[in-house]
């Protein structure tokens, strides 16, 4: 088998793991265990938690100890043990603490996956900006895959979900133990401070109005990833109640539906170097602000039937732009405005706050928003208010970021956008 066919592999079944439970949860969640929506919220949280500090720890041992396929192998398995245990939970406050743990083994295999792959293809004499990259796309195609196997077999509202991503994920760990040894790098280097090995110095940038600026957007950016990670499939589920709807495709099979995201996203990443090129930076961010805009007012008005499925469809062609414009960007923006000795930790910190603290803000605040001021006596939800809210939310931050961001186009900075359509982005 080539070296290229293994990692595809790993790629697919990595993304596959996740695409399995991620977007159908909520469904699970609600349609099924009918628990709270601020209870719901706490759960999305979880990976930011893990995001916060799991990645950095993970590296150090891989870095040090032991050698990352292993490692990886390893907390493959055992998130796949807690997988299988989440359809014993019948506790809210229970499953919070289940998925957090699924989250600490699963968040660091995502930059794992990275460093292992990085780490063969340079020993069989690959070049990693080229041959990487179509190799990543397969992990976006494992997602989708997942999430039409979830959908096809009936399973968006039911506790086997887990028991797909348990066997995926146990699967990969397992397969991990037969790929080319990886071993520590920086096993005879000395130790250097808790500082310095967590990246924490990187932390300094926050001294410049202009980074400060930027980490508290890429933070507020975050939080919207998770409001249609969260709520896009179950909105869709809730047709169900309705007789006029119950029928339609996109209620029987809302997962293939949203689909449509992460086949988006793919596309998007192409367009990123001539939009780079001919806007800059921060128009293209810019523009991925005004997408997510776009992203929740066209839910906002969406419907399981014709012309209403239309805006739904839109609604998920748009999301390529809104998250892959920002988050490619973005870290293009950090390596062009950090020092070569922190470049590395500064791209930590920009994870950091859009999957780290802006998931967990996300997730949170609007699992009690939405169960204080849109949910019915019967548990029932407004989708049209919540959807409209979470578009105020974007416009507010769009307009804010266009006046209170200063950023002067540069374009030598461009060159490298290819590069950076490689790096780990926390999502399909």
């Amino acid at each position: 088998m080539s070296t290229k066919l293994r990692l595809i592999i790993l790629s697919f079944l990595q993304f596959f793991i996740w695409g399995s439970w991620l977007i159908t949860i909520g469904a699970y969640w609600f349609q099924t265990m009918k628990w709270s929506g601020a209870q719901f919220g706490a759960i999305f949280s979880t990976m930011g938690i893990a995001s916060i500090f799991m990645p950095s720890l993970m590296g150090i041992v891989a870095d040090k100890y032991v050698n990352a396929e292993k490692l990886y192998g390893l907390l493959h398995i055992l998130g796949g043990v807690v997988l299988c245990t989440v359809p014993l939970v019948d506790d809210p406050g229970l499953m919070f603490w289940v998925m957090l743990l699924n989250m600490i083994f699963y968040m660091p295999t995502l930059a794992l996956s990275i460093a292992v792959s990085y780490s063969i293809l340079k020993r069989d004499g690959l070049d990693v900006v080229k041959d990487y990259p179509p190799i990543r796309v397969w992990g976006t195609i494992g997602f989708i895959a997942a999430m039409w196997t979830v959908s096809l077999l009936g399973l968006e509202k039911s506790a086997s979900q887990f028991y797909v991503a348990a066997g995926a994920a146990i699967l990969l760990g397992l397969y991990s133990f037969t790929l080319p040894a990886c071993p520590p790098t920086a096993k005879d280097t000395p130790s250097r401070s808790l500082v310095d090995v967590l990246g924490l110095k990187s932390f300094t940038l926050l001294r410049d109005s202009k980074m400060l600026t930027f980490f508290i957007f890429s933070l507020l950016l975050g939080a919207a990833l998770q409001l249609t990670n969260a709520y896009g499939d179950t909105f869709l589920h809730d047709f169900d109640k309705v007789p006029e709807y119950q029928d339609t495709f996109a209620v029987k099979y809302p997962a293939m539906i949203m689909s449509i995201s992460q086949i988006s996203e793919t596309l998007f990443i192409l367009a990123i170097p001539f939009f780079l090129r001919r806007f800059g930076i921060k128009q293209v961010m810019l523009f991925s602000m005004i997408a997510w805009v776009l992203r929740f007012g066209l839910l906002a008005y969406g419907t399981p039937d014709s012309p209403g499925i239309w805006l739904i469809v839109l609604s998920c062609i748009v999301y390529g732009m809104a998250f892959d414009f920002f988050n490619i960007s973005g870290s293009l923006f950090v390596e062009t405005q950090t020092a070569p000795s922190i470049r590395a930790s500064a791209q930590g910190l920009f994870m950091m706050m859009t999957n780290g603290f802006g998931a967990v803000l996300g997730s949170s605040v609007s699992g009690i928003v939405i169960e204080k001021y849109f949910t019915y006596a019967d548990q029932s939800k407004d989708w049209p208010g919540i959807w409209t809210a979470f578009a105020l939310y974007a416009l507010v931050i769009a307009v804010l970021f266009l006046f209170l961001f200063k950023h002067k186009h540069n374009p030598q900075e461009v060159p490298d956008a290819d590069t950076h359509a490689a790096e780990p982005v926390l999502s399909a």
